[in-house]
């Protein structure tokens, strides 16, 4: 350009956006051979080179991306060349099928339509196409575009279609075709939009079709199309709408236009599913339980979760209870303003911003289940949350971040936990606490908690008060009224809140790893972390470990009890039992005394050799009263302290534990690892390093693995003057010198002739038919899937079964029908009878038959079961929980011989409890109100004969009557008025769980089962079926033993009765009457008999209908229809027309014809079709 200007001598080219690419690399060698020209010429693009000046650029820095054609040599070229690898012409640019990634950043000047259809472009950049005011046309579909700028149309007010069908497009922004004004055609189906924002559309005043067809959307706002003045065709099909009240207006919306032409139908909910949203009327739109919240903010892109499976949702609360669930569900609607989940199996609550994700939450129950503990910050963010039920689980204590972010709490429950201490400030930031619930907890009211007394004298909250459990000397009193000088602490082990992080003192924590070796402990220590793998409790001076010590311990794989003078007797048996299960101590814990056991090893002792016997040693009185042996030194006098400790109250001039020491220079002992302090002079000591240490105060540990025995690769592990080896698995032994005999005559746990089998590090047993478990001892109930049929009970053996037959059943199954059904023809009755548990019995002269129900069973066909003998110590019977609004009515019709014994149980805290307490019927009756209300029967009960008991409980009054007798009635005062109960009923006994629990709390006496029989169950005035029951656990049905006894008794009476002879009594006149019509047969004074007939039946016999009063009626009958020596299979419900109709006769006026199989004498079968009547009425027409 410039290489004939020879006189050139000023050029100024700065202030120009130079684009430095390969076409510009000439002014760069031009500049560098004149530069006194253009100085300060600098680049504006591309990014890399923007600012630098183009003279210091090199040839290879001008680089073209490639979608620019090379310009012609020597021209100056006015706009930008068509994109490679497009073609361009007459405005449009034809990009289709290049495989291009990216928009092209130039575009020839005056493009209209640009299309760029079936290329890999992923993204549309914000203002891709602001520099071409006159694109009309921008076609974008079967691309890979997942991400669209908000501002990516901006300025295209010329362009008419929009094509983006076919791509991976989730989401459109806000604002995305604001001023398309003139957009006539919108396709963006076949895309994952899930979607429309309300005022997507709102300047799209020119559209005409638009395409929403195969996406993901749900729902739509209403409005959404309000600003589509010009719109003539909607797609909508291929959508999971969802049809609720929220999308009525679209069925309103498209009544008065009907342009929606793809037949856009219903997803959910499943009442709506498949139904064309066009064609449905407005009231079919409705929103059910939760719907309405699930779409409400539609139009803000906000669709909530469904209701969380296995859930109920009803409006905005949320069930979940009772599902034995172990987690709480993640996909929790955010609409949730109560969520339900209590009597789960939740175990730890975790900080994981669960409850900071639901805005709306104003309720959590969390009542019955097994929480142990709170991470810290778990509710950080619930700040709507105003009541938190989490009582009835197994919190232990409450530090002072386990409600943190719960700044609208006004009801917290704790109730009926396992709470012993309260760390301060742990309700301090609960500024709208107003009840707080912490009764029945066992509250330990030692130094610790003096702060609370303080605290709930302060705050004044609603709520029961809580009261001290220990020590004894404070126990049941209210903590709010204890004085401050009572709150004390009189040893090292009274210690408050252990916190997460807690090691208990005397010991290091590395990590599960805890050290309490060489501590001068007496017992093990309390608050050992439950995530302990190691414990190492070496070199003590313990002698006794209570049974269930390392019960909390269920990670702990190696347990150092070494150099402990550990007393073998009884009470240590448990221990010697539990090493050997899974050999956390290596064999290296040896018994000191007595005498008898002195140095055998606890691992490899025999359990049977751990005995108690003679007389008790000093020592081990000392345990029940530590001043026993006189411990106290120099005049020092002893006081006995809580957990077998003791204080000695020292003379003057006298300190230490014992009194022991004099008060000199080596007072407080500054000397380290229990080494001895020697006076020197006045004011100076020494330290006399005890065995293992050194150092001026004995402060280094010696290391003693330095020349260590340990063989088989154990490792050695450092300890005091010693080390003990950690055996490899397979190996015990001091220096795990000794592989363990696995299988041999000494160690074979296999039991019931199951076959031991050694792996070296471990042992199996393969068990015979019949037995399981890792040790052969579970025998198999063969009866978990029996066969035995028609009521029978099944009777569990080794590896086998039998079955005891109900009535006349045979077979090993009780498979045989009672022969009495072969007495019958084919076509009797019988043949095909629909007795369920009993005989089939057809009386003589009679076309239909009666079922002879088994013991225990009752109703027409059998079906009942009623009556259940309770024959075992661990009988009962599982019932769904007692309903007790408005009342609760209970009726037990029992007979018994024994005094003791469960009748009923149903409850948690608040209960009700039937049991036979020495003979008489002892109640149980706890609604909440404490304390709780009891009662005895007068009557004695346990006699052997039938016996009724009627239990009656209205809110806070409960009644009993015994055998139609005296009501006698408690009350359980307080503030609750109802029974509320969620646990099942349990009748005449209950499991071990709950009532192990229900003993614990004093609920029951006994935990022994009725022995006996249940003639009758009534609750609620309804019969039980005990044939419904959730679980039956050893009973027999019927009342065979009481009945048996009762007719020998009867028998001898009768035979007393035989001896003095009675007239005989006269035949009864109406055993073959002939009174007609169902007219009831009277005896009278002659001999004879006299019909009483019914409205509408006259004469002798009631044989005449009366004219005047026309009876015209239809009567169900239940019979076998038959005709012609054959009948059909089951007896029909079917009706016939009787009664007076005077002149005329009455017929059926309305009937229904049904097919009915019969079945022949031959027997051959076929089909025929009867007239079953359904309406009857007098008519002239007598045929």
């Amino acid at each position: 350009m410039f290489s004939n200007m020879f006189r050139l001598r000023t050029l100024r080219l700065n202030d120009n956006l130079f684009h430095c690419d390969c076409q510009l690399s000439w002014l760069a060698r031009y500049l560098r051979h004149s530069p006194r020209l253009a100085q300060y010429t600098r680049c504006n693009s591309p990014n890399h080179l923007k600012g630098q000046n183009i003279a210091d650029l090199q040839d290879q820095e001008f680089k073209c991306s490639g979608l620019v054609e090379k310009a012609i040599s020597g021209e100056c070229i006015s706009e930008p060349q068509c994109p490679h690898p497009c073609r361009c012409a007459d405005g449009i640019v034809d990009c289709r099928e290049k495989a291009l990634t990216k928009v092209p950043d130039h575009l020839p000047e005056g493009t209209t339509e640009l299309r760029l259809e079936q290329n890999d472009i992923t993204e549309i950049p914000t203002k891709a196409f602001a520099a071409h005011k006159r694109l009309r046309r921008i076609d974008l579909s079967n691309n890979k575009i997942s991400k669209i700028a908000p501002d990516a149309f901006q300025g295209l007010k010329a362009l008419t279609s929009l094509v983006l069908y076919g791509n991976k497009i989730k989401d459109l922004p806000a604002g995305i075709f604001q001023g398309l004004v003139s957009l006539q055609l919108l396709l963006l189906n076949a895309n994952e939009i899930s979607c429309i924002r309300k005022d997507s559309f709102g300047d799209l005043h020119s559209l005409n079709l638009l395409s929403l067809y195969d996406n993901n959307i749900q729902s739509l706002a209403n409005g959404t199309f309000d600003s589509l003045k010009s719109i003539q065709t909607l797609h909508l099909a291929r959508n999971p709408f969802i049809c609720d009240c929220n999308l009525r207006w679209l069925a309103e919306y498209l009544h008065r236009n009907p342009i929606e032409t793809s037949g856009a139908r219903c997803d959910t909910p499943k009442r709506m599913q498949r139904r064309r949203i066009e064609s449905l009327k407005d009231e079919k739109f409705k929103c059910k339980g939760q719907e309405e919240f699930r779409t409400r903010y539609a139009g803000e892109c906000l669709i909530d979760n469904a209701c969380p499976n296995g859930c109920t949702c009803d409006g905005t609360i949320v069930d979940c209870s009772g599902r034995g669930l172990k987690e709480i569900p993640r996909d929790i609607p955010l609409y949730t303003t109560e969520l339900l989940l209590h009597d789960n199996d939740l175990g730890k609550i975790k900080s994981d911003g669960l409850f900071g994700r639901l805005p709306n939450l104003v309720k959590l129950d969390l009542r019955r289940n097994q929480i142990t503990g709170i991470e810290k910050n778990a509710f950080e963010g619930a700040t709507r949350i105003s009541e938190l039920l989490l009582s009835e689980n197994k919190l232990l204590e409450i530090h002072n971040k386990m409600f943190f972010g719960l700044h609208n709490l006004k009801v917290l429950s704790l109730n009926n936990n396992h709470i012993t201490c309260i760390m301060p400030g742990s309700f301090d930031h609960l500024a709208s606490l107003h009840t707080l619930n912490l009764v029945q907890n066992p509250f330990v009211c030692n130094c610790h908690l003096a702060w609370f007394s303080e605290w709930l004298k302060s705050k004044g909250l609603s709520g029961s008060s809580p009261r001290c459990a220990a020590p004894e000397r404070v126990k049941d009193v209210l903590i709010r009224e204890l004085p401050q000088n009572e709150f004390k602490c009189t040893s090292d082990s009274d210690q408050g809140c252990l916190g997460d992080n807690y090691c208990p003192p005397m010991c290091t924590c590395t990590g599960t790893v805890v050290r309490c070796s060489r501590a001068k402990l007496r017992e093990i220590p309390r608050g050992i972390p439950a995530e302990t793998s190691e414990l190492s409790l070496h070199g003590n001076q313990i002698s006794m470990i209570p049974e269930g010590t390392f019960a909390d311990l269920k990670s702990i794989t190696h347990l150092a009890l070494g150099a402990n003078p550990l007393y073998c007797d009884c009470s240590l048996r448990w221990l010697a039992e539990w090493v050997k299960v899974d050999y956390v101590e290596p064999g290296i814990a040896r018994c000191a005394e007595p005498i008898n056991m002195k140095e055998k090893l606890i691992l490899s002792t025999p359990s049977s050799s751990f005995i108690c016997k003679a007389k008790v040693s000093n020592e081990i009185l000392a345990k029940c009263d530590a001043c026993y042996t006189f411990p106290c030194k120099n005049g020092g006098q002893c006081s006995s302290m809580p957990e077998k400790d003791y204080e000695c109250k020292c003379a003057p001039g006298y300190h230490g534990k014992n009194c022991e020491f004099m008060i000199d220079a080596c007072y407080g002992n500054p000397c380290r690892n229990s080494a001895t302090c020697k006076v020197l002079e006045e004011g100076r000591f020494s330290c006399v390093c005890a065995p293992g240490f050194t150092g001026l105060r004995c402060e280094a540990n010696i290391d003693d693995c330095e020349t260590n025995k340990c063989q088989n690769n154990a490792t050695c592990v450092d300890l005091v003057q010693a080390y003990h080896c950690k055996c490899q698995p397979g190996f015990m032994g001091e220096y795990c010198e000794t592989k363990i005999p696995f299988c041999s005559k000494e160690y074979n746990p296999c039991k019931n002739d199951g076959r031991c089998i050694d792996h070296f590090t471990h042992y199996t047993c393969e068990c015979v038919p019949g037995f399981k478990g890792e040790n052969c001892t579970v025998n198999i109930d063969d009866c978990e899937n029996h066969m035995c049929q028609n009521g029978a009970t099944c009777i569990d053996g080794i590896n086998d079964y039998v079955c005891k037959c109900a009535g006349d059943y045979t077979g090993k199954f009780c498979e045989g029908t009672p022969l009495v059904a072969m007495m019958y023809p084919q076509t009797s009755p019988c043949q095909h009878h629909d007795c369920v548990h009993g005989v089939c019995f057809q009386p003589s002269g009679s076309n239909d038959y009666m079922c002879k129900c088994a013991p225990g069973y009752s109703g027409k066909r059998c079906e009942y079961l009623t009556s259940l003998s309770f024959i075992h110590n661990t009988s009962y019977v599982e019932l769904e929980p007692l309903r007790t609004k408005p009342e609760a009515n209970v009726t037990i019709v029992f007979a018994t011989t024994q005094e003791n014994g469960v009748l009923l149980y149903d409850g948690h805290q608040e209960h009700l409890a039937v049991e036979l307490f020495n003979g008489r019927i002892r109640i149980s009756y706890d609604v909440g109100n404490y304390p709780v209300s009891t009662m005895y029967s007068f009557e004695m009960v346990s006699d052997g004969q039938y016996h009724i008991a009627e239990l009656l409980a209205i809110k806070k009054n409960f009644t009993l009557r015994v055998d139609r007798g005296l009501a006698r009635s408690i009350i359980n005062e307080g503030s609750k008025d109802y029974l509320r109960l969620s646990t099942p009923m349990y009748l005449g006994g209950i499991p071990p769980e709950p009532g192990q629990q229900a003993f614990t709390l004093w609920h029951l006496r006994n935990l022994t089962s009725f022995n006996g029989c249940m003639k009758e169950v009534w609750i609620n005035h309804k019969q039980v079926d005990f044939g419904n029951a959730a679980t039956q656990q050893k009973v027999t049905p019927g009342c065979a033993l009481i009945d048996a006894e009762k007719e020998e008794e009867e028998q001898q009476e009768d035979e007393m009765d035989s001896m003095v002879e009675e007239p005989s009594s006269p035949p009864d006149p109406c055993e073959r009457n002939h009174c007609k019509h169902d007219s009831k047969c009277v005896p009278t004074r002659n001999g004879e008999y006299m019909c009483r007939c019914k409205p509408g039946y006259k004469g002798k016999y009631c044989e005449q209908g009366e004219e005047d009063t026309p009876s015209c009626r239809k009567e169900q009958v239940r019979e076998y229809y038959s005709e012609h020596g054959c009948r059909s299979r089951k007896p029909l419900k079917m009706a016939k027309c009787v009664g007076g109709c005077g002149s005329m006769c009455c017929h059926a006026r309305k009937s229904k014809r049904r097919k009915v199989r019969l079945i022949c004498n031959d027997g051959t079968r076929y089909t025929k079709d009867i007239d079953i009547v359904r309406k009857c009425a007098c008519t002239k027409k007598c045929y």
